[in-house]
């Protein structure tokens, strides 16, 4: 019975899996399913500026995909909140996305995210160690 209980903990997969669980089953029976995305979206975007302030105290330098990701993450936030909260209108044509604030909000958030997962791409492609790495293994 110790053994496997203490397989079960070394797999994180299990972990993951246990706790994400709990939580989605506390959520719907609270009816707090999207204030717990939202916050738990929140604890994240937290967490990758943290990570990123710790790296530069660490290592006198900005890591530009840990800021990226906060962005990121941050601008997936609103739009969940401006999709599933604020926005009470259809979109069935173009034209009604620049008639409505929330959904020309919605379509600018959009642009904002496309816009940071290239420079994602581009900041995890010009970084030092994906170039050094590269160049080692062409030696």
């Amino acid at each position: 019975m110790k053994r496997q209980l203490a397989r079960f903990f070394s797999q994180k997969l299990y972990i993951e899996l246990s706790v994400a669980f709990i939580l989605f089953a506390v959520a719907l029976v609270l009816d707090m399913l999207m204030d717990f995305i939202i916050y738990m979206l929140y604890f994240i975007i937290f967490l990758e500026i943290v990570r990123a302030v710790v790296n530069y105290i660490r290592e006198q330098r900005v890591v530009m995909s840990l800021l990226v990701d906060a962005f990121i993450i941050l601008a997936l936030r609103e739009l969940i909140v401006n999709v599933v909260k604020v926005n009470q209108e259809e979109l069935s044509s173009i034209e009604q996305i620049f008639s409505s604030a929330v959904n020309y909000n919605i379509f600018i958030l959009s642009g904002v995210i496309v816009f940071l997962f290239m420079v994602r791409y581009f900041a995890v492609k010009t970084s030092q160690r994906y170039i050094f790495g590269r160049k080692e293994g062409s030696d």
